[in-house]
């Protein structure tokens, strides 16, 4: 429908957001940032194939799969992206843009959407949804707070929260859709977020984005430690 349209081409675009973000605060180089993103493009492309044959589908591995599917690439992105921030890249980005990034979460308006659609259940699409609205509508305040004098406290509250919403939503979801771990069994369930175009959320955006909220929590605890600009990271 026309909807799923419309969302493809915005979770295409956040995806090519992230992707960017992640490449150049993995590594220093042109060189280095362009085999980060053809890695993270590939991963992105698995991501679509497992959405379009249905491998994450309940008639497939279903919840488990769908789990190790989130779980592995966060785990995989945060330890590259704390490597990067103790090899010294002096060319990361900085700390406020890798907050800023997190303004593409206004597209938690989806959730909403879809729940009046009646095509996702409560509590997941409205907790997901406007957890989302709001840690995306404030991405770009704390962003600019966050090198200000007093302003490191609201940028570490504000990606407490972020993670927060990020884990609530997963486990919601996961507790939504059909298999051994379902809690919430009011229909319709939470099976459509394992089909394209929505697979791209706990599959590419959800990995992504909490990547990058580690990273703000190492460059918040780097520059408290050396008494570095978040804008200008100073390393040993």
């Amino acid at each position: 429908m026309l909807f799923d349209v419309i969302f493809a081409i915005t979770a295409a675009t956040a995806s090519a957001v992230v992707t960017a973000t992640l490449s150049f605060a993995m590594a220093p180089t042109v060189r280095g940032r362009l085999m980060a993103a053809a890695a993270i493009s590939a991963w992105f492309v698995a991501v679509t194939i497992m959405g379009a044959t249905g491998a994450l589908s309940p008639r497939g591995v279903g919840v488990a799969g769908l789990g190790v599917a989130v779980v592995a690439p966060t785990a995989l992105l945060s330890w590259m992206l704390l490597k990067a921030g103790r090899k010294g890249n002096v060319a990361e980005p900085p700390a406020p843009v890798l907050i800023a990034t997190h303004a593409i979460r206004v597209l938690g308006v989806s959730f909403v959407l879809l729940y009046a659609a009646h095509l996702l259940p409560a509590p997941f699409a409205p907790t997901a949804g406007w957890g989302d609205i709001a840690i995306g509508a404030t991405a770009v305040p704390a962003a600019w707070l966050a090198n200000r004098p007093g302003g490191r406290p609201i940028a570490l509250v504000w990606n407490m929260l972020g993670c927060l919403d990020l884990i609530t939503a997963v486990g919601l979801g996961a507790t939504s859709s059909p298999g051994p771990a379902r809690l919430f069994l009011e229909p319709p369930g939470s099976a459509i977020m394992t089909a394209l175009p929505w697979i791209l959320i706990p599959g590419f955006l959800v990995p992504g984005l909490f990547a990058l909220h580690v990273a703000i929590f190492d460059r918040l605890r780097r520059a408290e430690a050396d008494g570095s600009s978040l804008l200008m990271p100073r390393h040993a």
